[in-house]
């Protein structure tokens, strides 16, 4: 398995056999190396899920103004197939940018994601530190996350290749402790352009999780995933922007996996973008942004995001849907 791209890879090869249940009977015994956490479309709205230390967009793209936000997100994968994976997730961050001679950041989330028998669900709460004289402006942004994570197994849902084979019929399921750490930074350059970049391990205890029973042992060994992310705002106006952005993902047994994407918003309040990964995905994004465009307090923001693979590994596989929301308040 070390040369295919990722969890949501692995799953294409078998989906049509039996689902993914066969899948992981066919691993009985084995371990599994791959991609193992949540993917995203619209990675940028969800980017301190995937570095601890990260800044919101809307934090940036204000100039500080709105340093506290909330936001949920939904995604279903390959929505025309039976037991696809799906992500939900709670966010909540906050800067604290008004204490003289220091800045810190805290925040946290909960996220839960499902692939057909397995699946895990986390929550964890994050503090870290922002270096700079005008952190509105620039920084050097560290941050820690904590928290504790369960994974489950409905074996009782596996599909075997023998009867009696591994775990069926016995649900398992084990929690761990868990750690991230990030680094990130961002810099204003003249008036017009912001340059951001950032890598993390959002998940430092690499484990082995073992489900046993009379029949059998069936293990899945947590590997420890390495992010980078960087991006480019070019303000084209006071209430529009384009921005470059980038999500660099590496595990060990798995390919280096990049998604690039454009997104461009309007001086009102729509905005919309598309990108590549090197997987074969095409993404698609649009939603709507409003409070910036008026210099209100509250930013509302709710995005769409779609994705349709051209990848020629396994069979066709359907498409991906995201919804996302977030508030934004100027604290």
């Amino acid at each position: 398995m070390p040369g295919l791209p990722g969890r949501k890879n692995l799953f294409m090869k078998y989906t049509r056999l039996a689902g993914l249940g066969l899948v992981f009977a066919l691993m009985c015994g084995s371990t599994l190396f791959a991609q193992q956490l949540s993917l995203f479309t619209q990675y940028r709205e969800n980017a301190t899920l995937i570095n601890p230390a990260a800044m919101e967009s809307d934090y940036l793209t204000s100039e500080g103004d709105y340093n506290m936000t909330f936001g949920a997100n939904y995604r279903r994968q390959w929505a025309g197939l039976e037991n696809t994976p799906e992500t939900q997730s709670i966010r909540f961050s906050y800067v604290n940018n008004r204490l003289s001679g220091a800045t810190f950041s805290a925040g946290g989330y909960l996220l839960n994601d499902q692939t057909g028998p397995t699946g895990y669900t986390g929550f964890y709460g994050r503090v870290g530190t922002i270096l700079g004289r005008n952190p509105e402006y620039a920084g050097i942004s560290v941050a820690l996350s904590a928290g504790y994570v369960g994974y489950r197994v409905r074996s009782s849902e596996l599909i075997v290749r023998d009867q009696g084979d591994g775990l069926t019929g016995v649900d398992q399921s084990q929690s761990h402790p868990d750690l991230g750490l990030g680094i990130y930074a961002y810099n204003y350059v003249g008036n017009d352009h912001m340059l951001y970049g950032g890598i993390s391990v959002p998940q430092l205890l690499g484990f082995d999780l073992t489900y046993q029973n009379d029949n059998g042992e069936f293990s899945i060994q947590r590997l420890r995933h390495y992010y980078g992310m960087a991006g480019w705002y070019w303000f084209t106006g006071q209430d529009s922007y384009l921005e470059l952005s980038s999500w660099v993902k590496y595990v060990e047994g798995a390919p280096l996996n990049a998604d690039l994407s454009v997104r461009y918003q309007l001086p009102s309040a729509p905005y919309m973008g598309m990108g590549l990964s090197t997987a074969g995905n095409f993404h698609f994004e649009a939603g709507i942004n409003v409070g910036q465009s008026y210099n209100s307090d509250t930013n509302f923001r709710i995005g769409y995001g779609y994705d349709y693979s051209f990848s020629s590994f396994g069979p066709s596989v359907g498409s991906t849907h995201e919804l996302q929301v977030a508030v934004s308040l100027a604290r």
